[in-house]
Formats: structure tokens, sequence, C-alpha cells
């Protein structure tokens, strides 16, 4: 069994927590066929604008409230034309739940795809 104490006793070790969960999230979701990128949005651009560093781009990760040992994901990929998007963004949940799941002990409550794009793949010579 998987000691949840840590991630909630200093809500530095949990803010630690969200970026370590967001950074698995995110490189699961780069790895489904048919997402280009994740959109990292303006927040976190002007952060890394004055040079602090932001991991799991493109992901935002909620603690649900009456349980830390559970969690809810916000993914925002940048997909390739021509896939369907339905079936990518349903790979990139079951993707997510399953490493986040996986690597974290934690329990996925629901993953959140919110596609922000679609962009015509570069053909690679």
């Amino acid at each position: 069994m998987v000691d949840y104490s840590e991630y909630t006793s200093i809500k530095g070790e949990r803010s630690l927590s969200q970026g370590f969960i967001a950074q698995y999230a995110a490189e699961a979701a780069m790895q489904v066929s048919g997402v280009a990128s994740l959109d990292s949005g303006l927040v976190v651009s002007l952060k890394e604008a004055f040079g602090a560093e932001h991991y799991g781009k493109g992901v935002r990760v909620r603690f649900d409230r009456s349980d830390s040992a559970i969690v809810n994901i916000d993914v925002y990929p940048i997909m390739y034309y021509g896939c369907i998007l339905p079936d990518v963004a349903w790979e990139v949940q079951e993707r997510i739940k399953s490493d986040v799941e996986e690597f974290t002990g934690l329990l996925v409550n629901e993953v959140n795809v919110q596609v922000m794009g679609v962009i015509e793949e570069v053909p690679t010579s």
C-alpha cells in the first residue's frame, strides 16, 4: 500500500507532487500517435520567459478535495490534421490514466482532454 501522507503534510510537497504527476502525464500524452505537442498556455509561457522552469507543460493536475490519493488531470494537446480526434483523445486519456496510476500509485479519477488546435504534419525527409 502506498503512503499518501506526503501529499498532504506540507503545501510545498504537494506542489512538487503536482509537477511530478504533470510530467508523467505530459510524457504519456506525447507517446500517443496523433499528438503533435501540448499547449502550455499563457501563464506557463510567461513564467518561462522570466526563467522559471515548468514541468508538465500542457497539463494541469488537481488533487481531490476529500482524498489526496485521487487526482484529476486536464491535458491540452495540439493534434495532427487527418487523425481521428476522438480516437486520439481516448488514447490520451487511457495512456495518462495508466501511466500515472502505475508510476505514482495514485488513483486517476478523470482525464479531461481539451484539444487546443490542429496542425499539418510536416513531412520528414
